[in-house]
């Protein structure tokens, strides 16, 4: 989880995320100048922006002839920017409490990547495992009237059994954060055939 600006600027940058890809395993700047077809002072310079922000680390330090070559690697096999990198511009959900809104979902959902991803590394740090629970899948609705009926049955439905288990005082008990989301699925572009390729043969 990347939070802070400066890291997630760096992370950005094409070149850098293409070394971050490259060094999920080891490799030197001179082995990566090679496979990437670049100058390898070129690569040691980004290689020292991505290491100074802790997005890579020093596994090996091998002599290699006169010279003494560093291996690097990233210090995750993936990363994502938590929406705290750009506070200032972090949506706030507290601003739009509106069931309907996008813009709210868009802000739960940028809360949610930064909570968990403090609960990641907190649990990491602690060697414990987190609880966590997710549901992901897709539902076709034959018009929006069964769209608006489905949303309010699932909304009483979650308000019910939240009611039945939420339990306030009771001793030891943990807090947990509850989202539930709609929306629709993002549209596959068509298939555009490559150039040369001969169209289909229509059968009649």
């Amino acid at each position: 989880m990347i939070e802070d600006a400066a890291a997630a600027a760096a992370s950005l940058d094409p070149l850098r995320a293409r070394l971050l890809r490259e060094l999920a395993a080891p490799s030197s700047a001179s082995g990566l100048a090679a496979r990437l077809g670049l100058p390898r002072q070129k690569v040691n310079y980004h290689l020292r922006a991505l290491e100074e922000h802790g997005l890579v680390t020093l596994v090996q330090e091998r002599r290699k002839g006169n010279v003494m070559e560093r291996v690097l690697q990233a210090t995750a096999a993936s990363y994502v920017i938590s929406p705290e990198a750009l506070a200032v511009v972090q949506p706030d959900p507290a601003q739009v409490r509106d069931r309907f809104s996008a813009y709210w979902l868009l802000a739960l959902a940028s809360r949610m990547v930064g909570e968990v991803g403090r609960l990641i590394s907190g649990a990491a740090s602690a060697k414990q495992q987190l609880a966590t629970y997710a549901v992901d899948g897709e539902i076709t609705f034959a018009s929006a009237a069964s769209r608006a009926a489905f949303a309010a049955e699932l909304g009483a439905e979650v308000a019910t059994l939240a009611a039945k288990y939420h339990e306030p005082g009771a001793a030891g008990g943990r807090r947990h954060r509850l989202v539930v989301a709609l929306h629709p699925t993002l549209k596959e572009p068509p298939d555009v055939p490559a150039p040369g390729t001969p169209d289909k043969e229509i059968q009649p």
